[in-house]
């Protein structure tokens, strides 16, 4: 998972209000509802040593989900009385209503009820050019238009000598057009750091614009036969979305296994536990983030200071490295906080991939050995 979406939460210090609100039920009082649960996640931060500021920028914004139709919920986090980010939750609603008032945002839980939905761009594709949409956990939005040759595009059915040599201009069409097609594309696919492409239109234009991407991308395609005006293409897209998912998740594991294991100078490529990951993190060394939420070590507490690189596992360690201020936080909240600000990558594994997981709930992919 890209952990971009993050970072406003990083470019102001703490402490942070974080709160849960579950809109996933829809019933007549659910403005009272909604109300009530208002005024208290404004005393529960209270009674945590929140700010009246944000207590009362929290207590609005969670009023302001009273006639809400969102399926699952939102997150929101403030501090100085803003609320700096709200995503909705596009996974599944969070297990009730909560609030936390603490140095770092509470940001484990978003990433599970994400569901690591893939960052998405569909494609289609006509032999005239594309139109790009991209879809994200909490977005979906047309992106870019790819204008192509327009003419000639329709091939003839005479065997003449003048109908041959116009059906190679069409041939040429369709080919230029794919080539514009793919590397729009691919361009967009840097912009936008998409998981994966989803190319819509007829089996032969999608297979055109397919074999002209770049080689690194190969793997990140989906092709889906149904047409754009098909009300099935959306359940397609998210199965397309949720199978990417899989493979990934299985994938990262496998390598996270292998790579584990020492080298012949005894490094590894992979770490878990909390210590190791604590040093990765402060060398800048972490390129994918494996979390398991019920894990033992996520909620495991860890001393903070100001910057992302600077944690340790005691406090008089943070004193070592020159940081005279310094909070207690939770291990799995202060390393996101670091992986964000290194534009590394997350992992939330399913719990029941166990077996494969970080034995603690923690574990890295490292940037080198």
């Amino acid at each position: 998972m890209d952990l971009a979406f993050l970072h406003p939460l990083y470019e102001h210090s703490g402490p942070w209000a974080s709160v849960y609100v579950d809109t996933s039920r829809h019933t007549e009082n659910t403005p009272h509802e909604r109300h009530l649960t208002a005024a208290a996640m404004a005393r529960e931060l209270g009674r945590q040593g929140a700010d009246d500021a944000t207590c009362r920028a929290v207590e609005r914004a969670v009023e302001e989900l009273s006639h809400s139709s969102e399926p699952y919920g939102r997150a929101l986090f403030a501090r100085a009385g803003e609320v700096v980010l709200d995503p909705a939750l596009a996974a599944r609603p969070p297990q009730g209503d909560r609030a936390e008032w603490a140095p770092l945002p509470r940001v484990a839980p978003l990433l599970e009820l994400a569901d690591q939905d893939p960052v998405c761009v569909v494609a289609y594709i006509d032999r005239k050019g594309a139109d790009f949409e991209l879809r994200t956990p909490w977005t979906r939005e047309k992106v870019d238009t790819v204008s192509g040759r327009r003419y000639p595009v329709h091939r003839t059915a005479t065997a003449d000598w003048s109908e041959r040599h116009f059906q190679l201009k069409v041939e040429n069409t369709w080919e230029h057009n794919a080539v514009e097609i793919a590397d729009a594309l691919t361009v967009c696919q840097e912009e936008t750091r998409a998981d994966l492409l989803v190319l819509v239109g007829d089996d032969r234009e999608r297979r055109a614009v397919h074999e002209r991407l770049p080689r690194r991308l190969q793997g990140r395609v989906a092709e889906m036969e149904r047409g754009a005006g098909s009300r099935l293409l959306d359940e397609e897209v998210e199965a397309a979305r949720a199978d990417h998912v899989r493979r990934r998740t299985e994938a990262e594991l496998e390598r996270f296994l292998a790579a584990r294991a020492p080298d012949e100078e005894g490094h590894a490529g992979a770490v878990e536990g909390v210590p190791a990951l604590v040093e990765a993190a402060r060398e800048h060394r972490i390129d994918e983030l494996l979390i398991r939420p019920d894990g033992p070590d996520a909620h495991r507490e860890v001393w903070i200071g100001e910057d992302p690189d600077q944690l340790a596992v005691r406090r008089t360690e943070l004193k070592t490295l020159g940081e005279q201020r310094s909070w207690a936080a939770r291990a799995d909240d202060a390393l996101i906080r670091s992986a964000v600000a290194t534009d590394a990558s997350a992992l939330v594994v399913p719990s029941e991939a166990a077996e494969e997981a970080p034995v603690g709930g923690l574990g890295a992919l490292l940037r080198w050995k």
